[in-house]
């Protein structure tokens, strides 16, 4: 069978007439299965999950095939999906997540025996509207729609429960394509321990984390849109689920959207403010394995917090790649950099390093706070580039801030907001070595009493072609070594091999 043929078949509705011509003459199973044949009825009030998974079953039991889900509103429990199954859902079918009773019921949580080590929502998989383990060739597509209605936010403390649109453990050549997600529950993708995962051309609008890879390999996040006003948009994490650390690695996100409107509202394309906004692209939050090699381009924050690179539990963050990026009304640090000490999970690993990091390209407009790089004493972060950076802040913070000093902070969760107030208006650097800034400017739309940059505890910092709107000292620096300035407004050119207190 043609694919042009297929996508016939798909769409002239012949799929229930291909399985009774295959059930009547024996002949090869059809690659097709059309839920309605199986005893769904779309009509939104039928709950539809015992017909959805007696396709799959089908389809598996003949070694695969597509799912097909037409239009109309199908309830849900649990969705178990099955290796070689592809589900399809077309314009105007959506998959609803039932609320749990009245014949409702979600699968129970699967043991783990490391769930000390992560939040409930990371270690469980079963408890989602559609979920698998072990699997491989998996897709999900279609210009329809998955809506957790029914899903929560946080099942922790009632576990049958469902939480998750989508959730995917140990799986191999998994695709996500082209649906939309719609107040998606706790996550509305989470998947542990995925390799060879695509996910793309998706619009998500939802309540908590829009999509969350952790302890991925050979990723590839493309053309997406997520809209996440309480929690994160895109969020690359190494956690402990798997009972063993493996980091994250080998990932590409590129030509995506994030932002924190007021949910609902990118999908009905009203684009509602809200205060206190979150969505975001982050990694770190869970870190045990790590990231490694992964480079980031071609997006938009818009009404968000910024980038947030982490590592708090002792994997090694290095060799991140972040270019063409434009930000417009970030709420926090519109770069934050940090290492930290939570060290949440089994004891005895070291602290991880966060190394090797460029940032390139980067337009900022109206960010409400400064960036940050914050190591800890004794565990540098190192070697970070950035060049080609545009920074628009609010500004209009009086001079005695500049004399804050923020708190370590060390084992604590890694949010930018936990240092308190910063002492400059465009980036705050401590415990840091090798950091270069090029062709960067610093300005401020109100005047500001700070000056662009502060740096305490540097070995080696590189100011070339800078910068800013500030009429006082460029930077204040305390315990740095290695300062280099060239063609910095208002600053001679000059190597400065220690400083152990003053301002450029």
């Amino acid at each position: 069978m043609n694919s042009t043929f297929a996508v016939k078949l798909l769409r002239g509705g012949w799929l229930a007439l291909g399985s009774l011509a295959w059930g009547a003459v024996g002949q090869t199973a059809p690659a097709f299965y059309n839920v309605r044949d199986f005893g769904a009825k779309g009509d939104g009030a039928n709950l539809d999950s015992t017909g959805i998974n007696a396709a799959i079953d089908a389809a598996t039991s003949h070694g695969g095939g597509t799912i097909y889900v037409p239009a109309g509103t199908y309830r849900s429990a649990s969705i178990r999906l099955k290796s070689n199954v592809s589900l399809y859902l077309d314009s105007g079918a959506v998959i609803e997540a039932a609320e749990r009773g009245n014949g409702a019921e979600y699968d129970a949580p699967e043991a783990n025996p490391s769930k000390r080590y992560q939040d409930f929502g990371h270690t469980f998989f079963q408890n989602s509207l559609l979920w698998g383990i072990g699997l491989k060739n998996v897709t999900i597509s279609g210009p329809g729609e998955i809506y957790g209605k029914g899903l929560v936010r946080d099942s922790s403390k009632t576990p049958t429960d469902g939480n998750k649109s989508i959730a995917l453990r140990e799986c191999q050549n998994v695709t996500i394509r082209d649906v939309t997600i719609r107040h998606g529950g706790w996550f509305g993708i989470l998947t542990t321990g995925v390799d060879h995962l695509t996910i793309d051309n998706l619009k998500i609008d939802t309540n908590r984390d829009g999509m969350d890879v952790d302890c991925c390999r050979d990723v590839h996040i493309s053309n997406c849109t997520v809209n996440s006003p309480h929690d994160d948009g895109i969020c690359l994490k190494s956690s402990f689920a798997l009972g063993y650390a493996r980091p994250t690695e080998d990932v590409s996100i590129t030509n995506c959207h994030v932002s924190g409107f007021e949910e609902g509202s990118v999908l009905d394309g009203t684009y509602k403010r809200k205060g206190g906004a979150t969505g975001r692209i982050k990694f770190g939050t869970e870190s045990n394995g790590g990231f490694k090699n992964i480079a980031i381009s071609n997006c938009v924050f818009d009404h968000c917090c910024g980038f947030a690179l982490e590592t708090v539990d002792g994997g090694d963050l290095e060799d991140v790649v972040i270019s063409n990026i434009t930000m417009r009304d970030i709420v926090n640090a519109p770069i934050f950099l940090r290492i930290g000490r939570r060290m949440r999970g089994p004891a005895g690993a070291p602290i991880g390093k966060l190394r090797r990091v460029s940032i390139s390209n980067v337009r900022i407009e109206g960010a409400k706070e400064s960036s940050i790089i914050a190591g800890i004493p004794g565990h540098p972060i190192e070697d970070v580039s950035l060049s080609g950076i545009r920074v628009l802040s609010d500004g209009g913070a009086d001079s005695a801030q500049a004399d804050t000093v923020p708190k370590e902070d060390e084992t604590g969760y890694p949010e930018p907001g936990a240092l308190g107030k910063m002492p400059g208006h465009g980036f705050y650097v401590r415990h840091a070595a090798n950091i270069e800034f090029r062709d960067v400017e610093l300005m401020t739309s109100r005047p500001d009493g700070r000056p662009p940059v502060v740096a305490d505890d540097v070995d080696g910092i590189d100011f070339f072609l800078m910068k800013s709107s500030s009429s006082g000292a460029f930077a204040k620096l305390t315990n740095a070594r290695n300062v280099r300035t060239t063609f910095v407004d208002g600053v001679p050119n000059g190597t400065h091999p220690a400083i152990d207190k003053g301002s450029l």
